[in-house]
């Protein structure tokens, strides 16, 4: 608190007063912890953009919900366009992304195609777009 008030120029009881206040108003979902993905011996990102067989209410929420019990799948957004899912993964090598498709992505019902592309570097990472 005193490193984040000394920041904005505000008192430590001023600050935590605030955090509390945005906690209250659902501004602030939730505090975290982020860990370096590369140190858990994850060198590599890959990017996958899934199409479905169809679109259909019951299709989407099902697909949707596979990734979600996958420990490797970092993001997953229903996108617009030529595909319905971007799906974000953290991989170990080649051998191990090979290996989540096989076992893992391939398996989820209705992926009609998908297209893989390795993270070379990530340029920019936030999750909220502040000034």
């Amino acid at each position: 608190m005193q490193e984040i008030s000394a920041v904005i120029g505000l008192s430590s009881t001023s600050c935590w007063n605030r955090i509390k206040r945005m906690s209250n108003n659902s501004l602030l979902q939730t505090y975290t912890v982020k860990v370096d993905v590369e140190l858990l011996g994850y060198q590599n990102t890959v990017i996958v953009q899934v199409t479905l067989d169809n679109n259909s209410e019951e299709t989407l929420y099902e697909f949707g919900r596979a990734p979600q019990e996958i420990p490797e799948v970092l993001e997953e957004p229903l996108i617009s366009g030529d595909y319905d899912y971007f799906i974000c993964i953290a991989v170990n090598n080649t051998k191990d992304y090979e290996r989540m498709l096989r076992e893992k992505l391939y398996k989820i019902h209705d992926t009609r195609h998908s297209k893989s592309n390795l993270v070379l570097r990530t340029l920019k990472r936030v999750d909220t777009p502040l000034d």
